[in-house]
């Protein structure tokens, strides 16, 4: 199935709202063990995807599954999303001394098994597979403010970490296709505190790499990030990405204005402000606000601006998804 095709040519107005934690919830489980467990992560996707009327199932987002398979220590709260802790690399020596990881490291074996066992379970909607993008990645190995300076003083450094976290990147995104998921969801969120050139540089001379070896007409790379206001739109487009996903800080009136009509355009309601913590008429009236400022443009699909965090009614997610349906019924 092209993906990407059936979005362009839909008549309605698709939501894919990025989430799993109401998944897990609804299993009574908790994060910890969701992101430990291919099974278990294979179930929250199940469970929404055969609840709500979202077009595509979406992966756990986690940024530190590929971090912590270069060796990063991480912090695994039962309740939140597994932060990291430290920094792994520091200077030139130790970057160059940094090993690829093989695909068995860490939670990698797990995250592959959910897409896995989604793909082959899951027949009725595609799958999106998740993954950090380099510069957020590299930042993660090197620390997110110690990167932001190195890119100034120590740029050829920092281009050797990036070359290693893409090359690892490469190879996870080759197995996350190969278990039948119809594209991943690439978080780059950190490339947002970049301008446009040296996001274009540290960040989209790297991803475009990954959409080149693994970006078909049977896999999409839609490339997300929250943190550009803006700045950065450009340096997205030209990734080469089938698809752009913009965080809530964005004006998505004029994203959708720039955007190329072949590229789907997504986001970008509060995950936190509406999502968790406005109430359902809240909700509704911000999701009514953002389907009729996109009236007109076919490449968009209404989504939340990043993953739903833990703890968001089902309330609120059904007024969202009631909210659509009422808009394609008009």
């Amino acid at each position: 199935m092209n993906f990407i095709k059936e979005i362009l040519e839909s008549e309605k107005r698709l939501a894919i709202p990025i989430m799993t934690h109401p998944g897990i919830e609804a299993l009574g489980k908790i994060v910890k063990e969701a992101v430990c467990s291919g099974e278990i992560h294979y179930e929250a996707i199940k469970y929404l995807v055969d609840k709500y009327d979202t077009f595509a199932g979406t992966a756990i987002m986690d940024l530190t599954v590929e971090a912590e398979a270069f060796g990063t220590k991480i912090n695994m709260p039962d309740e939140e999303v597994p932060s990291v802790i430290g920094r792994l690399v520091s200077d030139l020596e130790s970057v160059e001394a940094l090993a690829v990881p093989n695909l068995s490291a860490g939670r990698i074996p797990e995250y592959i098994k959910a897409n896995k066992l989604a793909a082959e379970n899951i027949k009725n909607k595609p799958i999106l597979s998740g993954c950090i993008g380099p510069y957020s990645l590299a930042g993660r190995l090197y620390d997110m403010s110690e990167i932001m300076v190195a890119i100034y003083i120590d740029p050829d450094t920092i281009n050797i970490l990036l070359q290693k976290c893409t090359d690892f990147l490469i190879s996870y995104c080759k197995a996350l296709k190969q278990t039948g998921t119809a594209g991943v969801i690439m978080a780059e969120p950190a490339a947002g505190l970049l301008s446009n050139e040296d996001c274009m540089e540290y960040s989209t001379k790297y991803v475009k790499q990954i959409v080149d070896a693994v970006q078909d007409e049977t896999f999409a790379v839609i490339l997300h990030n929250c943190g550009n206001t803006g700045q950065c739109n450009d340096a997205m487009i030209q990734s080469g990405a089938n698809a752009l996903h913009f965080g809530n800080k964005i004006d998505m009136a004029e994203v959708l204005r720039v955007c190329p009509e072949n590229i789907v355009v997504s986001g970008n309601l509060d995950p936190v402000g509406i999502f968790k913590q406005a109430d359902k008429e809240e909700v509704a009236k911000a999701t009514n606000e953002l389907l009729n400022i996109s009236k007109g443009y076919k490449n968009f699909v209404i989504s939340s601006g990043c993953d739903l965090p833990p703890h968001v009614s089902t309330e609120n997610i059904d007024a969202f998804f009631d909210t659509v349906k009422a808009f394609n019924n008009q």
